[in-house]
């Protein structure tokens, strides 16, 4: 019976454990940042496009800063804090699903 309660490994092997608490944070900062950038540059045309340069500006720039600061650093912090503590729901959804990932 103990042999069936097994947690299941990952299928990237044991090594990579100790590497994903820093790659999916490290790959959603950069996922985020890159769309986020493209919102700012769409932000900084759309008002350019009327015809105020300077709130066109300091929109684009306001929109990158505010999604970056609220949306991925927070986001990031998060999957971090998820990848390494053991059990941070304490749910059994977690302790199966965790290992593959």
């Amino acid at each position: 019976m103990e042999d069936n309660n097994k947690l299941p490994t990952s299928i990237w092997g044991k090594w990579w454990s100790p590497i994903r608490k820093w790659f999916y944070p490290s790959w959603l900062i950069y996922e985020t940042s890159y769309r986020f950038y493209d919102y700012a540059v769409a932000v900084h045309l759309y008002l350019k496009n009327i015809g105020n340069e300077y709130l066109a500006l300091v929109s684009g720039m306001a929109t990158f800063m505010v999604c970056t600061a609220f949306l991925t650093v927070s986001t990031s912090f998060l999957l971090f804090k998820f990848f390494s503590v053991e059990n941070l729901t304490g749910t059994r959804f977690e302790e199966r699903m965790k290992p593959l990932f």
